[in-house]
């Protein structure tokens, strides 16, 4: 009697160690996918993998996983996502600088391309 009790834990015993590994080796993946890892499939794949390699890239595909967050991106840099909010200003002042800015411009743009148009017609010109 006591032989079956044996090999009923013996039994019970491997198959949580086999699922207890299998769900280990999706932490990586979890982590990924809590995360919106751009590369969670292959993360999990890799995980798969690592069963046949005796879990040597295991712990290098835990970091890979943790190296991307959605809020910032990769690396660690905590205010690579955040928008700063601009100071407030008087935009009636704001717009007038930009539109004379923007006639300024224009201004100059207009006399490059009049002096390009001579030297258009002035090529034209030696030519014929």
């Amino acid at each position: 009697m006591l032989d079956y009790i044996a090999l009923g834990i013996l039994i019970f015993a491997a198959i949580t160690v086999f699922y207890g590994i299998i769900v280990i080796h999706d932490i990586p993946y979890d982590i990924a996918e809590k995360r919106r890892h751009p590369h969670a499939d292959a993360i999990h794949v890799a995980g798969w993998i690592s069963l046949l390699t005796l879990h040597i890239i295991w712990p290098f595909l835990w970091i890979w996983a943790t190296l991307y967050r959605e809020d910032r991106g990769w690396g660690f840099n905590k205010h690579a996502g955040v928008v700063q909010p601009e100071p407030e200003t008087d935009k009636d002042s704001t717009t007038d600088a930009s539109i004379a800015e923007l006639k300024a411009q224009m201004s100059k743009l207009s006399v490059q391309v009049a002096q390009l148009q001579q030297t258009v017609n002035q090529s034209a010109g030696d030519e014929g």
